[in-house]
């Protein structure tokens, strides 16, 4: 019954995709993140759904009439930088097999991140991409609240098998992601229902990602509470929940949660983080022999651990997106890496200071807000986990390119075009030549 669910609602969405292709990067999207044919048991769990959505989303958006505009910016300039220099790792590679599967998998997730940027244009269209991911990962952390809050926290809450966020570390990260993109849209839906279920949403996935026992999870998501504080209009109300609401989930967790966060400041006696410290020991080992280009994907292997790694049979994946990044992309990798999350936040930051005195654009205002808040999530959580070339990262990072991009053209506009609501569903609808020929009308 999973599998015929889910091969209906993919290819029922071809005959949409093939006449409006920014519905393809939905789809594509949701596949990619929520992999809800990993929750099937037949057919449909190793069918290639997303292979299907890309060829179709590409070839419609080819021959689609829609203008498609690159919106450039510093933070896509580097980012199509560290994209290349993937591929250039890649060709020096220390295991050129391993490698090729690794590199195939990551250019893939790239290449159809990037129609986002030319297909997701507009309020409209920017609020139903945020929809997509927070429901694709929402929907883990509304089942793994529930499932928390039934078994007692006994268990830990688990994500769909073969994908990013199979485990119960990386689903945490994940979910801690989705918190401030889930308050977005609390902020912004006029319907009370509505707002009530992602009210609920958002406590049930707080819930889950307590109840992932995740040492990483734990320090990830107190920093995420304090930003997520600092970062809304409503400060002292969220603060105020959040005093009430945290401890009551906390004191509902076993008595071996606590025992298990207990040993975040005895990592000198734990095997596993002493594991952790090893493989990033091996990364800066190996990146010093070589600085330019590291060893590609996959270079995190036994073999190698034997000359490069202070405990040389102590095996351990990278466990950390810098770490990871520093190993399998040498020192310039890891620059671009850092310079792009810092472009990231930045370019959050300059969309709150030009958006603050607009009523009009106080949704981009808020959204900005809160994607800095998940990629600081990111940032935190991502220091204990292997997770560089996580597609939601740059799912994350394509809504900042389009959302700056979107506000810097409404903010060129003559004033009274500037705030007209009405033109964000227009230019949704009908794609970039509306707004730019209303740009160039006359203010009257």
């Amino acid at each position: 019954m999973r599998d015929i669910l889910v091969t209906v609602l993919v290819l029922g969405a071809i005959p949409w995709i093939i006449s409006r292709p920014w519905i393809g990067v939905l789809v594509y999207t949701w596949l990619g993140l929520m992999n809800p044919h990993r929750l099937t048991y037949g057919f449909a769990y190793s069918f290639p759904f997303g292979s299907v959505i890309a060829i179709v989303t590409l070839v419609s958006m080819l021959f689609s009439k829609e203008k498609k505009q690159v919106p450039w910016s510093p933070l896509m300039i580097v980012w199509l930088i560290f994209v290349v220099w993937l591929n250039i790792t890649t060709v020096f590679a220390a295991f050129p097999d391993a490698a090729a599967v690794e590199w195939d998998r990551a250019i893939k997730i790239q290449l159809m991140i990037f129609t986002t940027l030319l297909l997701i244009h507009g309020r409209e269209r920017i609020n139903a991409y945020v929809w997509v991911l927070v429901i694709s990962l929402g929907f883990f952390g509304v089942k793994g609240g529930i499932f928390a809050i039934l078994t007692g926290g006994q268990h830990r809450v688990l994500g769909p098998w073969e994908s990013f966020i199979a485990d119960n570390n990386t689903l945490a990260l994940a979910l801690i992601m989705t918190l401030p993109l889930i308050r977005y849209l609390i902020s912004v839906t006029q319907h009370k229902q509505v707002r009530i279920g992602l009210i609920v949403a958002m406590g049930l996935t707080a819930m889950a990602v307590i109840s992932s026992h995740s040492r990483g999870a734990f320090l990830a998501g107190g920093t995420i509470l304090l930003f997520l504080i600092l970062k809304s209009r409503h400060k002292f109300g969220f603060m105020a929940a959040a005093i009430v609401i945290v401890p009551i989930m906390l004191l509902s967790m076993p008595e071996a949660y606590f025992e298990r966060m207990g040993t975040i400041s005895e990592y000198q006696e734990d095997a596993s983080a002493l594991g952790r410290i090893n493989a990033w020991w091996f990364a800066f080992n190996y990146a010093v022999d070589h600085p330019i280009t590291g060893g590609g994907f996959g270079v995190f292997s036994e073999e190698l651990f034997l000359t490069y790694a202070p405990n040389p049979l102590d095996f351990h994946d990278a466990h950390s997106i810098y770490f990871e990044i520093l190993g399998e992309q040498g020192f310039v990798g890891l620059a671009l890496f850092l310079l792009l999350g810092l472009l990231a936040l930045r370019s959050c930051s300059w969309i709150m200071k030009n958006t603050i005195d607009r009523e009009s654009l106080g949704w981009a205002r808020d959204l900005a807000a809160m994607l800095q808040v998940s990629l600081i999530g990111y940032a935190t959580g991502g220091t204990f986990l292997g997770l560089a070339y996580f597609d939601y990262y740059y799912d994350l990072i394509a809504t900042v390119i389009v959302l700056q991009f979107h506000v810097k053209r409404k903010l060129s506009m003559p004033q009274d075009e500037k705030d007209d609501p009405v033109a964000d569903t227009i230019e949704a609808r009908r794609g970039t030549d509306v707004v730019q020929a209303g740009a160039r009308r006359p203010a009257s």
